[in-house]
């Protein structure tokens, strides 16, 4: 990894985001006593208010609601205020992580060491873009015991439901895993063999098939795939960074779209097919094929604009073949072993909404993995953790959003509520855009379908839009220097996204 320029200290505008942070932080908490009026919290505090406790808000203009709402229960304004400031700080998380970087290289020049420090290692825990949410939750929680009481709120982080950072969690360890992978890389490699083996060959074989893959082994696990393939495919080759930020917005629009084929593998789509009674046929009917060819079209298109670098990549991955110690050299996984590891993804699968069985396997699969450990790599846990705090983080702030997204859904027609929920995915996981809006009454099948397209299509523009996207940084950032700057991968999958939203309103 190419370390960052060397200056001499931490920059003054470092130092000011992270006491701007702290000060924020400070003031919610001294604010909290005044929103509350100073009162001791009501027994029977609810955290969140839910959506039908809201009364007398008939003709208010959509302001005039939100600052009812506000008024009604501070701790909604104060929940959102410190949300903002989490999605803020990842944006500053590759900031932060170069002024770490400079600073480890200062200190190992000063004591001649390596550069550990507890300094360095704090802003390195600040700039973790998976560590962001898990950060902000603390003045969060805090704020809302001063306000709402310790009982309401434990019994909110008691009904937040975390299955969905669970299964990401346990999906992504599998799926990382040797066996999966080689075969995975057997698949992408008979696509990639028809254009010659070439990295051209391979990064369209893995942009194209994994995604779509995604439909039906989910889409974390796809993400958890393409993103592996990606590396050994691409990224080891050192491409330029507008080519890394090209394809890292590429996977996350593909995954996004690539899981609506099915209606059980893509998180927004999992959480409103029952309710509204979308089944396979209608997913593909609706979706699938829209989604598969905006996946075509965007893919090529990349493919076009960065054909004369493919073609010097294509250079160097023959020179480094033909270097004997850059030749990689792993025996074959007996066909047994990747047959079990398969029904341990297709369990975990089939079981993703009942965490007590997919994790009771994922401990059989660990007991697995170390009996058949001369055929395993060993097994990296600490990415899928940490993606798995990303997410539980996300869920545990975004949950308190529904006061003011809601709303702002059911005031939307068709199109509007298409490029709503696409700019509002971005800011949001997209599965909660989706969740809400399917608790707003009266949608019709247009509605129901503007909103679910526009949740997908804005899945791929940060990191937070889509509960997969986290894995696939997580595994790719060690490529990204100082971490992946939200503005570079935002310009990667905007082309994609507009791609998408023509497929999904334009197509019949």
């Amino acid at each position: 990894m190419n370390r960052v320029a060397e200056h001499g200290s931490i920059p003054t505008t470092a130092r000011h985001r992270l006491a701007g942070g702290l000060a924020c932080c400070a003031a919610l908490l001294l604010a909290a006593p005044a929103l509350s009026a100073g009162a001791v919290p009501a027994a029977g505090a609810v955290l969140p208010l839910p959506l039908d406790a809201y009364t007398g808000e008939a003709g208010m203009s959509l302001w005039q609601l939100l600052v009812h709402r506000a008024g009604r229960d501070p701790v909604n304004l104060v929940a959102t205020v410190v949300f903002l400031l989490a999605i803020l700080h990842t944006f500053a998380a590759a900031p932060i992580t170069a002024a770490a970087h400079r600073l480890r290289d200062r200190t190992a020049r000063e004591t001649r060491g390596d550069g550990h420090s507890f300094r360095v290692e704090i802003l390195h825990f600040l700039g973790e873009v998976e560590a962001v949410f898990g950060i902000w939750a603390i003045p969060l929680l805090l704020t809302a015991v001063a306000m709402k009481g310790w009982p309401a709120v434990e019994s909110y982080v008691a009904n937040v439901h975390y299955t969905e950072p669970m299964f990401v969690v346990v999906v992504m360890a599998i799926a990382s895993t040797r066996p999966i992978l080689s075969l995975a890389e057997k698949f992408m490699g008979a696509v990639a063999g028809r254009g010659g083996g070439t990295p051209l060959a391979w990064w369209t074989a893995i942009l194209t098939a994994g995604p779509l893959l995604g439909s039906f082994i989910t889409e974390p696990a796809a993400m958890t795939i393409c993103a592996l393939l990606l590396a050994r495919h691409l990224f080891e080759l050192d491409p330029s960074s507008r080519l890394k930020y090209g394809t890292l917005g590429l996977l996350f629009v593909n995954v996004s779209v690539g899981g609506t084929l099915t209606h059980f593998a893509a998180p927004p789509v999992l959480m409103v097919a029952g309710k509204y009674g979308w089944g396979l046929t209608f997913m593909l009917r609706s979706f699938g094929w829209k989604a598969a060819v905006a996946i075509l079209i965007a893919t090529t298109a990349y493919a076009v604009f960065f054909r004369k670098e493919f073609a010097l990549l294509a250079g160097t991955k023959k020179a480094r073949l033909s270097d004997p110690v850059e030749r990689p050299s792993e025996r074959a996984v007996p066909t047994w072993i990747v047959l079990t590891h398969l029904l341990f993804l297709g369990w975990t699968v089939f079981t993703a909404h009942t965490p007590a069985l997919f994790v009771a396997g994922f401990l059989y699969f660990l007991a697995f993995t170390q009996a058949t450990a001369p055929h395993q790599n060993p097994l990296n846990l600490r990415p899928a953790l940490l993606v798995g705090f990303f997410l539980a983080g996300l869920v545990l702030h975004g949950t308190l959003q529904q006061w003011w997204i809601a709303p702002v859904l059911a005031r939307l027609d068709e199109i509007p509520l298409f490029f709503g929920a696409t700019v509002l995915t971005a800011f949001n996981d997209n599965a909660a855009i989706t969740y809400l809006a399917s608790l707003v009454p009266g949608f019709t099948p247009e509605l129901k379908y503007a909103v679910v397209a526009g949740a997908v299509t804005g899945g791929g523009l940060t990191v937070i839009a889509n509960a997969p996207n986290p894995a696939g940084q997580s595994i790719l950032s060690r490529y990204f220097p100082d971490g992946v700057r939200p503005i570079g991968l935002l310009l990667g999958a905007l082309v994609p996204t507009a791609v998408v939203a023509l497929a999904f309103l334009l197509l019949p």
